[in-house]
């Protein structure tokens, strides 16, 4: 399903710092404690990716809690969640995914190659009493998915695992909400293949619609993927205030 890739000159940390200036034009940053750049292709070892935005957005003086986590294309998740856990009532965090794939990435190896993109997305995020549900797991596999000196992907051992993990991870958030997928409005999945993702609106007899995509212009851009599905979706007027929405991440490791 994917048309078009984009690739980057520029680092991991300079496509966050650019994310993160657009989520954050014409806000109040007084109350910014915690930067999160989810990410596994840092621009160093340290300081982080968060560190380089948070003094990029002038914020080097700003007490606050910025660091780096690795969760491969479930990074995003991994990172709204382990943000919704450090904030307190009336704090803002901001929660990026930002990618450079192209700098692990074989480009004689066209099993692999030919899938991923480079990109990076921001959210600006506010803790307070909405409902917030949530379902993490980890398998510890490092059979179908690994990286040497450049990233490997064994294709259809990942396809058998996501249409295995998604419809258990939209059911074990449905479960704890008392919801039924009828009651939501999108489910924004990782955006690794077009065909993974309608294998799971088939498997629900849902209409396309719910499950927001747009892997043909972007491919797969591991922890980036999500939020530059919700910045689309934002800036197409599709998402509303109030709006139920699930997030699904599925990924190496």
């Amino acid at each position: 399903g994917i048309q078009r890739r984009h690739i980057s000159s520029r680092s991991s940390a300079l496509l966050a710092i650019e994310a993160a200036k657009k989520a954050t034009q014409n806000q109040d940053l007084s109350k910014l404690s915690l930067i999160i750049v989810a990410t596994m292709t840092p621009e160093n070892k340290t300081p982080s990716n968060a560190c380089l935005v948070q003094n990029a957005l002038g914020l080097n003086e700003q007490a606050m809690i910025c660091f780096d986590i690795n969760a491969a294309c479930s990074g995003y998740v991994y990172a709204l969640k382990v943000a919704q856990s450090l904030l307190q009532e009336g704090q803002y965090g901001l929660v990026i995914g930002s990618e450079q794939l192209s700098s692990i990435i074989d480009y004689q190896d066209r099993n692999t190659c030919i899938l991923f993109g480079d990109g990076s997305a921001a959210t600006l995020i506010k803790k307070n009493n909405n409902i917030f549900y949530s379902y993490l797991d980890s398998a510890g596999n490092q059979d179908v998915l690994y990286a040497n000196d450049y990233l490997k992907m064994k294709g259809q051992e990942v396809f058998k695992f996501a249409i295995q993990t998604i419809p258990q991870s939209i059911d074990h958030v449905l479960n704890q909400a008392k919801m039924t997928l009828e009651e939501i409005d999108y489910v924004v999945c990782h955006q690794a293949n077009e065909r993974i993702i309608k294998h799971v609106y088939k498997k629900y007899q849902c209409p396309q619609e719910k499950f927001y995509m747009n892997l043909q212009e972007y491919g797969n851009t591991s922890a980036a993927s999500i939020p530059l599905a919700l910045a689309e979706m934002n800036e197409k007027g599709l998402l509303k205030k109030g709006m139920k929405i699930i997030l699904v991440g599925f990924g190496g490791g």
